[in-house]
């Protein structure tokens, strides 16, 4: 066992730096109030925008699905695990994201880790945010293409990268999170867009975190800018605003013909439980149903990032219901979100390699299912939290 010695020791180094966290542990149902770690909390950390994990409409849907269908599908798509509740669920995508058609994936990270590979290899560009999630990073690694990175959302230097770069390759294809996980800031496609035909590069939106938040009826960043038709891929996550799990890419019918051949994920994965396909589409029709839930989710937003900007905090380029609460470093990051649970609130510290370094912050999400009374304790937390920790005077 002497040979694993230096893992044992990047632990103890994490452990030294204070960096090192264990998972939170929820009891019970995820909700805006939650038990974590064996405290009642407001929780200011969960991806369940729209409150949908709970609902009892997808709860039926997931029962009925299963008492009828089973607990899993028994193959991966290609062999015998293409069940017509799975088809169903990507003809209902499609149509929600205005594409051709839809492909699902065990996750939104596998997405990106199935289609990017599928849609660039050897001698290809790829053109990506410096910002863009993990799983797109490492979707371009297993691609092969060679990638150009641009500064976050600096459409000067994407032009200037496209300018000096695309001629060299075969095909390319610029890459963007639609709204920035950790930011909460949104893609600037209007200008985006343009540049990537001017150079006849592809679009590829990873939408995780603005499908069900941002656009008419939730159908995501895309669609919030009427862009639709000019955005080659759209990625998609069925785990959060959808409240499910899961992730899909949607897009022309070739591609997604192409991938169900090529796709590695898709080849070589067990496909969803039919229970999930059923009640990610029930999730699309509480949706169309229920258009309250996103309008409460922005007025939400909005009460409570205004009043943590009137507290002084600098809550970054946030534009969306992700809101950091930035405290720069790292140990006072963690000791913020510690006293935020000693005071009832339960919201990340978020520190490197999440983020660089230097840029640690506490990571807030509100939902539509918060009240007024939970987020003005939440302020109040905030207040007396930030004051402990030195973030406020």
């Amino acid at each position: 066992m002497a040979t694993l010695g230096y893992i044992e020791a990047e632990v103890a180094r994490l452990r030294d730096e204070g960096v090192y966290r264990e998972p939170a542990v929820l009891t019970g149902r995820q909700g805006a109030r939650a038990v974590i770690q064996g405290r009642p909390v407001i929780n200011l950390a969960s991806n369940n925008y729209l409150g949908l994990a709970g609902h009892p409409r997808l709860v039926r849907a997931m029962v009925e699905a299963t008492e009828r269908l089973g607990v899993g599908s028994g193959a991966v798509r290609t062999i015998v695990g293409t069940m017509q509740v799975h088809l169903d669920l990507e003809r209902d995508l499609a149509a929600f994201k205005g594409s051709e058609a839809a492909l699902t994936f065990q996750s939104g990270f596998t997405a990106n880790l199935a289609v990017i590979p599928v849609l660039a290899g050897d001698g290809d560009g790829i053109f990506s945010d410096a910002l863009n999630h993990a799983s797109i990073i490492d979707g371009c690694r297993l691609s092969r293409a060679e990638v150009v990175r641009f500064r976050h959302a600096d459409m000067d230097d994407l032009a200037d990268q496209l300018r000096r770069h695309r001629g060299r390759f075969r095909h390319a294809v610029v890459i963007t999170d639609g709204v920035f996980s950790m930011d909460g800031d949104v893609a600037r496609l209007p200008d985006l867009v343009p540049l990537a035909e001017r150079y006849d590069a592809a679009v590829y939106v990873d939408d995780a975190h603005g499908s069900g938040v941002m656009g008419p009826g939730g159908r995501g960043t895309v669609a919030h800018f009427g862009l639709e038709d000019r955005v080659h891929v759209q990625i998609g996550t069925l785990s959060k605003a959808v409240g499910v799990v899961g992730g899909y890419a949607a897009a022309a019918r070739p591609l997604v013909e192409l991938l169900t051949q090529r796709a590695r994920p898709f080849l070589f994965s067990t496909s969803h439980p039919p229970g999930v396909a059923a009640a990610c589409r029930e999730a699309l029709r509480v949706l169309a149903d229920e258009p309250e839930r996103v309008e409460r989710l922005w007025a939400n937003t909005r009460r409570f990032k205004e009043g943590l900007r009137a507290l002084g905090f600098d809550t970054g380029a946030s534009e969306t219901p992700i809101t950091p609460v930035m405290a720069f470093d790292e140990r006072r990051a963690l000791a913020l979100s510690d006293r935020l649970l000693e005071e009832g609130v339960f919201a990340q510290g978020i520190v490197f390699p999440t983020v660089p370094r230097g840029m640690a912050r506490v990571r807030t999400i509100v939902t539509a299912e918060h009240t007024p009374e939970d987020l003005d304790a939440a302020l109040g937390a905030f207040e007396r939290a930030g004051r402990a920790v030195g973030l406020l005077a």
